[in-house]
């Protein structure tokens, strides 16, 4: 279940906090609620910032981090995203015209074919 709603923690080991792991309600391998209850440990029970990043599995750095995404957006956007990119990258619109353009003029034009004219024309490299 975890895995499936990718907030499965990679490391459970990490987390060290003796109240954390005492709740029997709280699960080292949810890395939501690891994040909520790091910055809920700071902002609520007070301890400071080095020692609840510590016990979490965390540094300091990810901690402003995570506590700036959970003030912005609720508990819900401490869920990860979606790994790898949003979009094409490097087929703009501009790119998939003149694919177009060189498969409507030229009859077998192959892949990789495609691939060497949009490093000479555009200046980046492409899996053919």
């Amino acid at each position: 279940m975890l895995a499936a709603s990718r907030s499965l923690n990679p490391h459970p080991e990490k987390v060290t906090d003796a109240v954390f792991l005492a709740s029997p309600f709280c699960d080292p391998r949810d890395v939501v609620q690891v994040k909520y209850e790091m910055v809920r440990r700071v902002r609520v029970d007070k301890v400071p910032v080095a020692q609840a990043a510590r016990a979490f599995g965390y540094c300091r750095q990810a901690f402003y981090e995570i506590a700036a995404v959970l003030d912005a957006g609720g508990p819900g956007s401490l869920v990860p995203g979606k790994p790898g990119p949003k979009g094409p990258v490097k087929l703009t619109a501009t790119v998939m015209d003149r694919i177009d353009a060189w498969l409507a003029a030229e009859e077998g034009l192959t892949s990789k074919d495609i691939a060497e004219r949009i490093a000479e024309e555009f200046g980046f490299t492409v899996h053919p």
